[in-house]
């Protein structure tokens, strides 16, 4: 008898990982469930309106504020981007909430947190999603950002 609990997230759907990788078996390597859901949300924070050909409205405008300064308006503007992006991208998400927070400790860094239901299965959700609103050192590049089940 097959796992109820595997099969009863297929609705979830599944896409190719991201970061594009190939599993053990030398296959492109996919994302399931709740993972392909984080992933698509990283997806597009991370696409900038106009970088696919085929859909260039597409994506966050998170990197027009990159190398604004750090006050109340441009933590807003973010969140506002991002809260517009995913309730037009992301139909298999309620979106709860979007908060920029100053990160302690990166000078000119913020952590947006964004809080969201799975719409299916009423799944709580969160991803700390660090950003830089100046260059931090040239080169350097964020970590992924987590997801935490609520």
């Amino acid at each position: 008898m097959q796992d109820l609990t595997i099969r009863d997230k297929e609705f979830l759907g599944q896409g190719m990982a991201y970061p594009l990788h190939v599993n053990p078996r030398g296959e492109l390597a996919l994302a399931k469930g709740e993972e392909d859901i984080h992933q698509a949300i990283l997806i597009i924070l991370q696409t900038r309106p106009g970088e696919r050909v085929r859909r260039p409205e597409f994506g966050c405008g998170v990197q027009d504020v990159i190398f604004e300064p750090r006050t109340a308006a441009t933590k807003e503007l973010l969140a506002y981007n991002v809260r517009k992006a995913l309730v037009q991208w992301e139909p298999r998400i309620e979106l709860q909430r979007v908060n920029v927070q100053d990160d302690p400790g990166i000078d000119g860094g913020v952590l947006v947190e964004i809080k969201y239901t799975i719409k299916s299965s009423y799944d709580e959700r969160s991803i700390i999603y660090p950003f830089y609103l100046q260059q931090v050192r040239q080169g350097a590049s964020p970590a992924l950002p987590s997801t935490v089940s609520d």
